[in-house]
């Protein structure tokens, strides 16, 4: 196997400069747009009852075709952290995902999820030690608003285990974003690895829950085959690939909130494919959410004029 270092590469300024902007954003959250497409391809392309099943087909294939192009393997204690961030953003947050949805209507699920930025934005101050930001959190919790509107009809239920397994995968992925964040990438690995990684140890992870879980896999005719594909190649390789590039490169919160975007999507895709009605609340809702988004890509005013006090003070100083 390649060689890799095992140091990370610095997670400051520089690599922020290099990768901030409109571009790197933007190929960033495609990964929450396709994973937007998750629920209409569950729901109209795989077998019924396997949803464990689907997650492992999601992963583990991606991440194994992933090592085989990249031939990089961790080395030190990458070894442990790759399996730490596989098991939180893929192992864990899946079972936590398909019980919420099986448990719950999916516009409950959905806003449970969202929930996600506020909480990336704690872990933010006490794993990263970054200062604690009111705006954050107000924008965040317009986010969750934004996208309750859209997504929770009349007829909404309430179950209590499944509201505990949406809380708890918002939790562990917002924990898994924020150490991949803290942790970086390490030095001469590129994302295709990175990413991959992550997906064999989740899939690694997958493998005996599943099969306990739900025992053997269901028949997979010719429609099954096309979402399982779409699944692992897109909504796993793609998406996990830019997702992981965008978490160490842009500002934690900012990729957070990105992830709204896929459960607008969905919103989107069933009005559109499947004859679900948007009405004005849901329209107010896509506002909010879409404003919550922008929002949290725009730097924080302090940091703004902290950089222009910094450079006005050693302006005067080189005058004197």
């Amino acid at each position: 196997m390649r060689n890799t270092a095992t140091h990370t590469i610095s997670t400051g300024t520089t690599t922020g400069r290099s990768y901030g902007n409109l571009a790197g954003t933007a190929a960033t959250a495609l990964a929450p747009v396709v994973w937007g497409t998750t629920y209409i391809i569950t729901t109209e392309f795989l077998p019924p009852g396997h949803p464990l099943f689907a997650g492992l087909l999601r992963s583990l294939p991606a991440g194994l075709i992933a090592l085989a192009f990249t031939r990089t393997l961790p080395r030190g204690a990458w070894w442990w952290k790759a399996a730490a961030l596989g098991v939180l953003n893929i192992g864990l947050f899946f079972p936590f995902l398909f019980t919420a949805a099986e448990r719950l209507p999916g516009g409950v699920a959905a806003t449970l999820g969202a929930a996600q930025p506020i909480i990336v934005a704690a872990l933010a101050v006490m794993v990263l030690h970054e200062r604690p930001s009111p705006r954050r959190f107000v924008w965040g919790a317009v986010g969750v608003a934004g996208v309750g509107l859209v997504v929770i009809g009349p007829a909404a239920a309430f179950d209590a285990v499944g509201i505990g397994a949406g809380l708890a995968g918002a939790v562990v992925m917002a924990l898994g974003v924020t150490l991949t964040k803290r942790w970086g990438r390490p030095a001469g690995v590129s994302p295709t690895a990175f990413a991959g990684w992550q997906l064999t140890s989740g899939g690694l992870f997958l493998v005996p829950v599943t099969f306990l879980v739900e025992g053997p896999p269901p028949a997979i005719d010719g429609t099954a085959a096309i979402g399982y594909l779409w699944l692992g190649l897109v909504g796993g390789l793609l998406a996990y690939v830019l997702w992981f590039r965008g978490v160490t490169a842009l500002p934690v919160t900012s990729v957070a909130v990105l992830g709204l975007i896929s459960p607008m999507v969905a919103a989107l895709l069933g009005a559109l494919l499947l004859g679900q009605t948007l009405g004005p609340i849901q329209l107010l809702g896509f506002a909010l959410a879409l404003a919550s988004i922008v929002a949290g890509q725009l730097p924080p005013r302090t940091s703004t004029r902290r950089r222009l006090g910094v450079r006005a003070a050693s302006e005067q100083h080189t005058a004197a």
